[in-house]
């Protein structure tokens, strides 16, 4: 069940990261859930660092350190997938 939740908390941080970020956004939607996944990750270990990782009630600075993580981890996802897919694409 655990990675179930994985799986739905990436897809939902990834969705709302794209959502945030001004442009299109080329990074195909499987790659943006792993994105997510791995920003919420990073927002957790980043949110234990500064001791904030549970609280009582709704952690909503750990929810905060997600999301800018997923933010920023897109915003470079989508900027390599380009590199990557605009090299291939000239070819």
């Amino acid at each position: 069940m655990g990675w179930l939740w994985a799986i739905i908390v990436g897809f939902v941080l990834g969705l709302i990261a794209k959502a945030v970020i001004p442009g299109k956004q080329h990074v195909p939607l499987w790659l943006t859930t792993i994105l997510g996944m791995i920003g919420a990750i990073a927002g957790n270990a980043i949110a234990r660092g500064f001791g904030v990782a549970e609280t009582p009630g709704i952690d909503w600075s750990r929810h905060i350190f997600q999301l800018v993580a997923a933010i920023i981890l897109v915003f470079l996802g989508d900027m390599a997938y380009m590199q990557l897919r605009g090299g291939r694409r000239r070819a």
